[in-house]
């Protein structure tokens, strides 16, 4: 049996993009800091987002239905920390530009790229819930830097 520790040591040296998840809807504004999506299928175009259960805004993300995922740039890792703090949702919002498109969720103007989305699907795996998406629509900035997470720091990526 692989221990707990073993296996989170073990995650850290798997290299992450840095994305801020947004919703918004009768469950208000909330959003997070993930390391955990990744593409599913071009046809229809999905991609699925992994969330702990025990996150204040995990409720709201099921009630509202929909997501933004946000993938961060080199120059927002204050925004990625903001977004794992313990800051109400209306404080975490106050920082970077936010706008919508499609489904009203908050989408961070200056995102490498945004994918806004339907949630379509829900399953729930131990300690965590993955959110089986599709996406409506697209917003891609001139942007060329990404911020990744790896051996639990972050890292510029891209072409200077």
């Amino acid at each position: 049996m692989v221990e707990v520790t073993d296996f989170r040591n073990a995650m850290s040296l798997l290299t992450g993009a840095v994305n801020v998840v947004t919703t918004m809807g009768e469950a208000g504004r909330h959003g997070f800091t993930a390391s955990a999506v990744c593409s599913v299928t071009d046809s229809p175009p999905s991609l699925l987002v992994c969330m702990n259960r025990s996150s204040h805004s995990h409720d709201h993300f099921i009630q509202n239905k929909i997501l933004t995922v946000n993938v961060l740039g080199s120059q927002h890792q204050d925004i990625s920390k903001v977004f794992s703090s313990k800051m109400s949702p209306e404080e975490r919002l106050e920082h970077g530009t936010w706008t919508i498109l499609k489904t009203g969720a908050p989408v961070l103007e200056d995102a490498l790229v945004s994918f806004d989305c339907h949630i379509d699907q829900i399953q729930e795996i131990g300690t965590h819930t993955i959110f089986i998406c599709h996406i409506v629509a697209i917003q891609q900035s001139q942007q060329n830097r990404g911020l990744v997470y790896f051996n639990r720091a972050y890292h510029h990526v891209g072409a200077l």
